[in-house]
């Protein structure tokens, strides 16, 4: 092979250096290196075929933070959140952020809680999960009677990690299925689900599918009528992945925190409404009788003791950092006014889009800022909204239609997530694109909508 001409690679235009103007195995390793700049700008292009994250209106995810938590996120990158011996000052920050939560969520006392930064709010209701489970398991052990056939109640429209922590952790689903007259969990008919081996009750505050609070308030009182009638002391894990950072600074009079009794734990998506690149979540519980100690586990790492409460190892402190930047820079007046804007944004998305002539709301947006729709029943059969859905594609906005769950499988919705970034003007582009779309599908499928109806938007 001739030897390589490093210097003349580098004076070369970067898209006809080797890599660039050949093409490279996709699947195992090249024979020879690459230039740091070719090897960065192949990945960038591949990555650039990617939709605009700012578009992006179906993920929850953060996609916009200062120029400053830029800079922390790429001088912090380098740390690992597990390691506390090596990186103390990270640890004392989580150890304050999921504190500064706890208060947030009105702990009764903070200084007895317990919590911990996890890798994404899915691993956080996992560990809730387990707490709740490991909790019925000693209760059970203690009293002499069985600890086989555990179950957990929850709506069916929860997210998708609560049925992987039924799978793995061999916990039984007990579906409360939503219906028209309930959407959510509610409390009704709670008696059906629960029983002696009920290791908790899920509540959701900020439904994946509508945005739709379940009332954590009503569901405890429910319990507590349980309790009275049958002797089953059931608590609840409240899944707050998006409300529980919406809930305290734009609804604050609303009751679904460490206020009701029966809630053991709390779970955030500290990526999500915590306003943080992905990812980090949090959870913290009431206190050391909500969390056995038997799910904290001690080892020998790097010459200390390192006790652990994760299902993750080395995972990145620097989203713990930014998120400490974030609870520092915004402060409580700092969070209302980004969350009020987010809600104003998407009740006045879903003020506009309810006018349209195709679409009825499901939810206008008022809980966290998330809002569903669907199409009124007989007015058209020529086009759906999954139609909907690929014509914005094309203007690069992401807006998903979907299915309902289980028992509403047959109302299909479309939904939008308003996060910090979509501004106004941004909505404004939205909307015109949106009226378009649906002219265009009415004109291109079959008659338009009768007189006094319009599909427009109109400033």
């Amino acid at each position: 092979m001739a030897p390589r001409n490093d210097e003349g690679m580098a004076l070369s235009p970067v898209f006809n250096r080797a890599g660039e103007q050949t093409r490279l195995p996709r699947h195992e390793l090249a024979d020879d290196m690459l230039l740091p700049s070719t090897a960065y700008q192949i990945v960038h292009d591949q990555a650039m075929l990617d939709g605009n994250s700012r578009l992006n209106l179906a993920t929850f995810v953060s996609t916009y933070m200062d120029k400053e938590a830029q800079l922390l996120y790429a001088q912090t990158v380098d740390k690992n959140m597990i390691d506390k011996d090596e990186y103390p000052a990270t640890a004392q920050i989580e150890d304050r952020c999921w504190r500064i939560l706890g208060n947030l969520w009105h702990n009764p006392d903070v200084e007895s809680a317990i919590g911990t930064s996890t890798i994404g709010s899915s691993e956080a209701c996992m560990l809730g999960g387990l707490a709740l489970k490991r909790r019925w398991q000693h209760r059970r052990k203690a009293a002499g009677e069985s600890t086989e056939n555990p179950n957990i109640v929850l709506s069916t429209a929860v997210q998708v990690c609560w049925e992987k922590f039924c799978n793995y952790f061999e916990v039984e689903p007990r579906w409360v299925p939503i219906t028209e007259d309930h959407l959510y969990l509610d409390g009704h008919d709670l008696e059906k689900y629960v029983d002696e081996n009920t290791i908790g009750v899920v509540a959701i505050m900020g439904q994946t599918y509508t945005g739709a609070y379940e009332p954590v308030a009503e569901i405890a009182a429910k319990l507590d009528q349980i309790q009275a009638d049958a002797g089953f002391d059931v608590h609840i894990h409240v899944d707050g992945a998006s409300g529980a950072m919406i809930a305290p600074f734009c609804q604050p009079d609303l009751e679904w925190d460490f206020r009701v009794e029966r809630v053991a734990s709390i779970s955030t998506s500290g990526h999500k409404y915590g306003l943080v690149y992905p990812g980090v979540g949090w959870i913290v519980w009431r206190d050391a009788d909500a969390l056995p100690e038997s799910m904290i586990f001690h080892c020998a790492y790097l010459g200390g003791d390192m006790p652990t409460l994760a299902l993750n190892f080395s995972r990145p402190g620097a989203q713990v950092l930014l998120q400490y930047y974030q609870f520092l820079r915004l402060g409580r007046e700092g969070y209302r006014a980004v969350q009020q804007n987010s809600l104003d944004v998407a009740q006045r998305l879903s003020t506009a889009i309810a006018a349209m002539a195709p679409f009825e709301l499901i939810s206008k947006g008022d809980t966290i800022p998330v809002f569903a729709w669907r199409m009124k029943t007989g007015y058209t059969e020529n086009w759906t909204l999954y139609d909907l859905q690929d014509r914005l594609r094309m203007k690069g906005w992401q807006v998903p239609a979907y299915p309902l769950a289980d028992d509403l499988a047959d109302v299909t919705v479309q939904r939008i997530v308003v996060r910090a970034g979509l501004s106004e003007d941004l909505a404004d582009a939205l909307l015109e694109d949106l009226a378009k779309e649906v002219e265009f599908l009415d004109r291109l499928s079959g008659p338009m909508p009768t007189e006094g109806q319009t599909a427009g938007f109109h400033h």
